[in-house]
């Protein structure tokens, strides 16, 4: 039997296909498209779900014995359907500016510290809820058509087993769940006016919602015996698919952004953690949650950076093209698309300290590495008084393949990082989460077992350090300097 992991992106959605042990047999990728304008920031729901379909019938023409797929998906983004689950229009990405007046409005209801103590997040208009308000007071005739409101993953749930459940971790992203209860918040609900019996059912991470129905099967090739998992929001599974399962490790997922996720054994301080805008999410370990330090920006500016100073070079010539170790002494703000935790301040801009007419393109391109590294620093220590204890960080992502980059993590943050040979750890995380709901694997330790495997440990150098501490006290004050002008 083989098992399976659906990742759905905002631009793009892949099926990635493993054997009973661990190994990956295939993947099919299909992409469609967003629209970015001043006004919004949308995705066709409908050409989402043909991509969707594509990938599942792809694969199932290769692999019929496909036991079980789960299901992870980018956050916040919900989409009204009618009551077949058919979208009623393209859906409001995270990023889209509307929303922040509907957010105001219900934070002043409310308060943003009860809404923190509630759901574990501070009020944002990034989260859905925001938008759903929105929705409902500018486009009120299509608010009056919606039976159902979806998030991506149970969205696509839905289509495959006609069952409406959602996990707790994407549930979060709502602004509308209580993650201490695990239920939908009849307090925010009804300060914001939203029937609850629109919203899907909240389940555990890792969910099974029973087999696919005899229309998908029939659509995609699977077998009628193939289940489908509610598994995660995306960063969740990542931190499933890294082998990280208590607070002794955190999690570096060093891809197109750079996020940093720890784990904690019970719930964390919640006013501090609201302090930085990090996330307080229900984990797949029942009493442990994760929370999200994150920069929009970090496998994104190395790749800006190799395609501007680059002249062609790859990244490994990049990398051995600056001669020095130890950092650059160059400063940059890695906000070029706005700032993410600890400030979730969208209108920063990046920024780039120290250049001279000597400073080469090597020097540049490491530079862009340190201001990632510096920024994670940052979310580190805005984390320290949250109860964060681990020890060391598994890597995740394509950085984690960079040796260059992950010892100057190590040696930024001062903590071991281990890298770990899988990019898309969300797909195995899904893969392992299925595996186990469909008897494949015992329990999370098992699917480990066979499915994370480790690369290389890189650890801190303490003259190292001491060096990247120097030039980080530079750092910290660069925002502050640089905001009043952009």
């Amino acid at each position: 039997m083989k098992i399976a992991g659906l990742d759905i992106g905002t631009t793009g959605c892949k099926l990635t296909v493993f054997d009973e042990n661990g190994r990956l047999r295939g993947k099919a990728y299909r992409d469609y498209p967003v629209r970015r304008a001043v006004s919004g920031h949308e995705v066709d729901l409908t050409a989402m779900l043909e991509g969707v379909w594509a990938v599942l019938q792809e694969m199932a023409g290769q692999y019929p014995d496909i036991g079980g797929i789960g299901v992870t998906s980018f956050g916040e983004t919900f989409v009204l359907t009618d009551a077949a689950g058919n979208p009623l229009h393209n859906a409001m990405l995270y990023t889209d500016p509307r929303g922040a007046e509907e957010c105001a409005e219900l934070t002043e209801k409310l308060g943003a510290d009860r809404i923190a103590a509630i759901t574990g997040l501070a009020p944002h208009e990034m989260y859905s809820i925001s938008k759903i308000l929105w929705l409902k007071k500018h486009r009120p005739e299509l608010y009056a058509k919606a039976v159902r409101i979806h998030l991506i993953e149970d969205l696509v749930v839905r289509h495959l087993t006609g069952r409406a459940q959602i996990d707790y971790s994407l549930a979060t992203r709502t602004m509308a769940f209580d993650i201490r209860s695990l239920t939908w918040s009849r307090e925010i609900l009804d300060a914001a006016g939203i029937d609850p019996a629109m919203l899907p059912a909240p389940v555990p991470t890792g969910t099974s919602a029973g087999n696919i129905t005899a229309a998908a099967a029939q659509k995609t090739g699977l077998s009628r015996d193939c289940i489908i998992v509610s598994v995660s929001h995306d960063q969740v599974a990542a931190c499933v698919g890294a082998g990280a399962f208590d607070g002794s490790v955190a999690v570096d997922g060093a891809g197109t952004v750079e996020c940093l996720t720890p784990i904690y054994d019970s719930l964390p301080d919640i006013p501090v953690m609201a302090k930085g805008y990090f996330s307080v999410v229900p984990y797949v370990v029942p009493g442990k949650y994760v929370a999200y330090a994150f920069s929009y920006t970090g496998g994104a500016l190395i790749q800006w950076a190799r395609d501007i100073v680059g002249s062609g070079r790859t990244n490994e010539e990049l990398e051995s093209a600056y001669p020095g170790e130890g950092p650059t002494g160059l400063l940059v703000l890695p906000h070029f698309a706005g700032a993410a935790t600890p400030y979730m301040d969208t209108g920063s801009k990046g920024a780039i300290l120290g250049l001279t007419a000597a400073t080469t393109a090597g020097e540049l391109y490491r530079a862009c590495m340190e201001g990632v590294a510096y920024e994670m620093r940052l979310n580190y220590e805005a984390l320290a008084g949250s109860g964060i204890h681990f020890e060391k960080l598994n890597a995740t992502g394509g950085g984690a393949h960079s040796k260059l980059w992950m010892q100057m993590k190590a040696d930024v943050l001062n903590l071991p990082i281990t890298a770990l040979e899988t990019v898309d750890a969300g797909t195995v995380g899904s893969a392992m989460l299925t595996g186990i709901a469909a008897g494949v694997f015992q329990d999370l330790q098992d699917a480990a077992a066979h499915m994370v495997r480790e690369m290389e440990t890189y650890y801190p150098r303490p003259e190292m350090h001491e060096k990247y501490m120097s030039v980080y006290e530079r750092y910290q004050k660069v925002y502050g300097a640089v905001r009043p002008l952009v």
